[in-house]
């Protein structure tokens, strides 16, 4: 029997992109119960470069359009125990917006790449390092605010990429202050909003 969970490891993939665009793409895990955290940074190998990507969807479904899951008043457990082959027949999506990208000299570009990923590249989670450099700067936001309307909710995308940065022990003092700065001016200095932010980041930096 399955585990529930998997825990996915820095630079091994546990999954593959099914859909691509310059943008973003969308990427299926082999394993159902393999899903990234909502606001964290994946990656996609290509030749030229690495691209970097937020999660910032996740969807699990039926695999077949003609099948869908439905109530048997009975909890996980125990569907895990009885019936274990109900879940073989779903799937776990996730969706990423591309906000950046390292070529092969290790220089990390804050732009869209010049080309999409291909389908079926492989897709991982980043290592604790990368997650550092990466984020150092605040520049990606330039590019997430530039696709805020493929998100639904970019406030709350961006707290969730705070959340996953203070989780790893890599939001700074100095970083929350450019960050700050960043969101007000992409903002256009919208002090209420800006305001209702940081109300609600408050409790995330106090943990």
């Amino acid at each position: 029997m399955k585990k529930d969970t998997t825990v996915m490891s820095a630079h091994e993939p546990f999954a593959e992109v099914i859909e691509s665009s310059l943008y973003g793409f969308l990427a299926q895990s082999w394993d159902a119960n393999t899903l990234p955290l909502f606001g964290s940074l994946m990656a996609i190998r290509t030749p030229e470069r690495l691209l970097f990507g937020v999660v910032h969807q996740i969807q699990t479904g039926s695999m077949d359009p003609g099948r869908h899951p439905f109530a048997y008043q009975k909890t996980h457990e125990e569907l895990r125990k009885e019936q274990p082959q109900i879940f073989e027949f779903l799937k776990t999506t996730f969706a990423c917006l591309i906000i950046g990208h390292k070529n092969n000299m290790g220089k990390i570009s804050y732009l869209l790449a010049p080309e999409p990923a291909k389908i079926h590249t492989f897709v991982y989670p980043l290592s604790l390092e990368i997650n550092k450099q990466f984020f150092m700067r605040t520049q990606y936001m330039h590019a997430l605010f530039g696709l805020a309307n493929q998100v639904f909710n970019l406030d709350e995308l961006l707290l969730a990429m705070l959340t996953h940065q203070a989780s790893l022990g890599i939001l700074s003092q100095e970083q929350l202050i450019d960050f700050t700065t960043t969101f007000s001016l992409l903002t256009g200095n919208d002090y209420r909003r800006l305001k209702l932010f940081l109300q609600r980041l408050e409790p995330i930096l106090q943990h």
